[in-house]
């Protein structure tokens, strides 16, 4: 087996920045040593990291990798090779594709597609529909990462809206459910009015006023509700909103049943880019106002906010075309969102301990997953070395995902991604994915 020494980094790991080195042997991380230490002659390769930051990879907890019937957009080998060139080692992909993730033969499908396909870590999420509660008590617990209820603003059948199924759903679930809420009525009505004010499809601007603050919070409102009536646990999804926020409590991350997660879009954007950006930012729940966006930024270091993650979720460019109706609701996130989100860490919006916690260690701890997401000896070696004050630009020939296109290009970041290592494996080096990487399936320990 291989062994790789990773030589004085600053490495950040568990709420400390320290300099130090870490030796893999394998798959695994051996050795943790803090301080300076001398090259190794044991060692395969020696990497000399002065200067650069060591990360653990980040495992992002929402995304959608099209895969399958929808791959003429994205494919989970396009949007992995993505994932490891932004330092994302581990996902869990969204149930919401041809055919949807909602019976037990096409969450298996899946996972050989990935087996197949997929240059990082993987899991994926069982689809909740009004009508297979059947199906929930023989999911293996152990690979699957949890529950996708879109509790509003679905197409298909995977709207779940009827009391009765509701309730049985958070009652019998028995793993963690993860829900997208935006109320349907309300929505409805809301493109009513603003179809007979700017025609059948009303420019981008309007976007954040049809699927508004008020129909976050209703929805929400009532998962929430029966997560505490039922006792299940529930994770919000990309919650967009100052006033959904009211929601969630500041207790430690293992002290709840309930949780929340933002995505970098929203914490990134506000109303304002919708001038500038257009469709390019339309996702559901919608980019919202500049205070909407600075209290989600405040909820990541008060705790109320758990993890960050991407709802990464590409469509081509012809399928951005229109208004807040007609154009495709989703944007490419997950090559950029640690960069990002480093880019917020320079701002003083959350330290870099803290980005690591909401990126790497919560997620980890949040879904139970195994032996991933700290920089910890016998756990696997899923790893990102980062390199401060290097600036690049995000152009058409950077982006790695199907699409071909970022909401983010012409943007200078001053972080760079250097390394991503998978299982031990040299994933992403020198701007070059190594395409005979694998990744592995997730496993968790409930």
């Amino acid at each position: 087996m291989a062994r790789t020494l990773i030589q004085n980094a600053r490495i950040v790991n568990d709420g400390r920045t320290f300099t130090g080195s870490v030796l893999i042997d394998g798959e695994v991380i051996a050795e943790v040593t803090e301080g300076t230490v001398p090259p190794s002659a044991s060692c395969d390769t020696v990497i000399r990291a002065e200067g650069l930051f060591l990360l653990p990879g980040v495992i992002d907890d929402h995304v959608h990798f099209r895969d399958p019937g929808l791959t003429h957009k994205a494919d989970m080998e396009s949007e992995s090779r993505a994932a490891a060139a932004g330092g994302v080692t581990s996902y869990m992909d969204m149930p919401n594709t041809l055919p949807q993730t909602t019976t037990l033969e096409t969450l298996e499908e899946k996972f050989t597609e990935a087996a197949r396909k997929s240059r990082v870590n993987y899991s994926f999420f069982f689809g909740a529909t009004n009508d297979n509660g059947s199906l929930l008590p023989l999911l293996d617990k152990s690979r699957v990462c949890g529950i996708k209820l879109f509790m509003g603003s679905s197409t298909g059948n995977m709207l779940v809206d009827k009391a009765e199924a509701l309730r049985k759903l958070f009652s019998e679930a028995g793993m963690l459910i993860m829900s997208h809420c935006e109320d349907t009525s309300l929505i409805t009505a809301q493109t009513r009015r603003y179809k007979a004010l700017y025609g059948e499809d009303p420019d981008i601007v309007h976007h954040p006023a049809i699927r508004n603050a008020e129909a976050c919070y209703r929805s929400s409102a009532l998962a929430v509700k029966l997560a505490k009536e039922t006792g299940a646990r529930l994770h919000m999804a990309h919650v967009s909103t100052a006033r959904e926020l009211e929601l969630f409590d500041t207790a430690p991350l293992d002290r709840k049943r309930i949780t929340a997660e933002a995505c970098v879009a929203h914490l990134y954007f506000c109303d304002k880019d919708y001038a500038s950006l257009g469709t390019r930012i339309k996702c559901n729940p919608a980019i919202k106002t500049e205070a909407d966006r600075e209290a989600l930024r405040q909820a990541l270091t008060d705790g109320r906010i758990d993890v960050i993650g991407t709802d990464h979720a590409p469509h081509l460019p012809r399928e951005k075309q229109g208004g807040c109706l007609k154009a495709a609701s989703g944007m490419p996130m997950i090559q950029f969102s640690l960069v990002s989100m480093l880019e917020l860490v320079d701002q003083k919006v959350l330290t870099l301990e803290q980005l690591v916690e909401k990126m790497c260690h919560a997620p980890a701890r949040l879904f139970a997953v195994s032996k991933r997401g700290y920089i910890q000896k016998g756990y696997q070696a899923d790893l990102v070395l980062v390199a401060p004050q290097r600036p690049w630009t995000v152009t058409p020939d950077k982006i790695l995902s199907k699409c071909g296109w970022s909401p983010l290009e012409g943007h200078t970041f001053q972080w760079q991604v250097q390394k991503t290592f998978v299982n031990g494996r040299l994933a992403y080096t020198d701007h070059t994915v190594d395409d005979t990487c694998r990744g592995q399936a997730l496993r968790f320990e409930r």
